[in-house]
């Protein structure tokens, strides 16, 4: 349905901030909710973020509600995820995903990237 390449991830210290980005591209995805997942080794993948394109209507899981950002740019057909005040827990692959806003499951996934918040 719709094509993800992400990147931004990386190696920083706790308290310091990280923003990623997600190109999006296939088909027309005003109709679309833009997701953040992340998933720690040996852990199950959670959800993050996400935004509604159409409105930029967002959620936020209750661990980074506060400290994260997740935002569009129409322009560039991208989604953001701002990750300010780092913790290590916040260490994880973060997988980009989109759905339609009428699904409740997310079938298109971008490859990953690995973020790693040091103490």
């Amino acid at each position: 349905q719709v094509q993800l390449v992400e990147s931004g991830g990386g190696l920083v210290q706790a308290g310091g901030s990280l923003r990623l980005s997600c190109v999006v591209s296939g088909r027309t995805f005003s109709s679309y909710r833009m997701a953040w997942f992340r998933q720690a080794p040996g852990k199950e993948r959670e959800f993050v973020a996400s935004i509604r394109w159409s409105d930029g209507s967002t959620r936020y899981a209750d661990s980074v509600k506060g400290r994260f950002t997740i935002t569009r740019d129409n322009a560039k057909n991208t989604v953001y995820l701002q990750m300010n005040s780092l913790k290590p827990e916040d260490t994880a692959v973060y997988y980009c995903a989109a759905r339609r806003t009428i699904a409740t499951m997310y079938p298109d996934w971008g490859q990953g990237t690995q973020v790693t918040v040091s103490s």
